[in-house]
């Protein structure tokens, strides 16, 4: 069968450096931090003490106390960001067929939040147990999805994909592939995370997972530099609509770019760890660019996983050089990561809307905080450092890795009808 063509139509982000689109953007152009000194409770016992959180997010803002009840953060967090989306994308829901668009979303913990509170005050009572009736529909990982279509009247495909910090890639690569397959004309699709507190915190903190120079929190996320120490959790949401094309044109979108490949594969490694080698991030890539019918050579831009890790930051790199070769070295590579933290499910998301951004406008954001060369990394890969750089892209992916071994890339390219 001759698969349909699928374009992106609509973006929303709610993000620790930005809390709509053009402040996100505007924020990774300049090179702006996230990361700050906990507010969200008292971090004075743990490790770490900073994270990159939501600035200036008040739930009232955007949802009645009432509504606000059924709802952990992390869905909060969606659909804020889908509302911007939808409205960006000039969705009319009274002249589409809401039975053809569908909700994929990611999540890696979903209602941490909600989980923490409900037992822990189960914890502290002397009395018979009591636990809020919206205790397990606020937590569950798939129910941000739900409230999506719920509130739009969407009945499309409806789930979540969950797979540590790949999960809103893979989110988006199944839209991808339902779309070109004629299951929908539409997906709303994308992550959401809200795990800045003490279990999350304390939880990665436990794995030596995240940074903890309390000190200099700004600077803490240094992905590719010799002295990171493990990244900064984030919290937030992006929202990206995918749409056959000509069911867009027929409507008039504005397109951004086209989506046009997507890879997974696993390194059946290790739990936490890489393969040393980046046997699994190789693959993905790989995967992604057959799927699109693209050559190596063709790529412009990685917006790679990047997140401040001893040995993540090695791997990814080596992976690059193996599978790129000498074409390696004309690809501008950079990592968001190193402004807004990590945000765990919601990664993917966030940092293919930067990618997408990137392919419309023609300039790869930087990756801040690159004080001193690593020896085990080929410093003669672009990372784009410091400073955002202007140049034709055409092709770009972006590259998401979950604990487990889970990793996912999409491809993108400039939209050309």
């Amino acid at each position: 069968m001759e698969l349909k063509r699928v374009v992106v139509t609509g973006l929303g982000a709610l993000t620790p450096i930005g809390n709509s689109l053009a402040e996100y953007w505007d924020a990774l152009l300049k090179g702006v931090s996230g990361a700050a000194p906990i507010t969200k409770f008292d971090a004075s016992q743990f490790k770490t003490q900073f994270a990159c959180e939501l600035k200036g997010y008040q739930a009232a803002d955007h949802f009645d106390r009432k509504e606000a009840r059924k709802y952990d953060p992390f869905t909060q967090y969606a659909m804020v960001s889908t509302a911007e989306a939808i409205g960006d994308a000039g969705i009319d829901l009274e002249k589409i067929d809401l039975d053809r668009v569908g909700v994929v979303w990611g999540s890696g913990i979903g209602g941490l939040e909600t989980f923490l509170k409900e037992v822990s005050d189960f914890a502290k009572s002397d009395g018979p147990p009591r636990f809020s009736p919206f205790f397990i529909p606020k937590m569950i990982a798939d129910i941000a999805a739900g409230h999506i279509s719920i509130k739009y009247g969407f009945c499309g495909p409806n789930y979540t994909t969950t797979s540590a910090c790949a999960s809103s890639a893979n989110a988006l690569i199944d839209c991808f592939n339902l779309i070109r397959l004629g299951k929908a004309d539409m997906f709303i699709s994308g992550g959401s995370e809200a795990a800045i507190n003490e279990a999350g915190v304390g939880g990665f903190s436990a794995m030596h997972a995240i940074s903890t120079r309390n000190d200099d929190p700004q600077t803490a996320s240094r992905p590719f530099d010799k002295d990171r120490d493990g990244f900064v959790l984030g919290e937030g949401s992006g929202t990206i609509i995918f749409e056959e094309l000509e069911h867009a044109l027929k409507r008039g979108a504005k397109i951004y770019a086209e989506v046009v490949g997507g890879g997974m594969s696993a390194d059946g490694y290790h739990m936490t760890s890489p393969h040393p080698e980046g046997k699994g991030a190789m693959q993905v890539m790989r995967y992604a660019l057959e799927d699109a019918g693209l050559q190596p050579e063709e790529v412009d831009h990685i917006n790679t996983h990047g997140t401040s890790t001893p040995l993540g930051d090695i791997a990814e790199p080596k992976a690059i050089a193996s599978f790129f070769g000498e074409h390696a070295y004309k690809i501008s590579i950079n990592s968001t990561k190193s402004m807004t933290g990590h945000l765990l499910g919601a990664a993917g998301a966030v940092e293919a809307i930067a990618t997408i951004l990137a392919v419309k406008n023609d300039i790869i954001p930087p990756t801040i905080n690159h004080f001193t060369k690593d020896p085990e990394i080929d410093n003669k890969l672009d990372f784009t450092f410091n400073e955002a750089k202007k140049r034709t892209v055409n092709i770009a992916l972006s590259n998401t890795f979950g604990f487990g071994g889970h990793n996912a890339c999409v491809a993108f390219k400039k939209f050309d009808q």
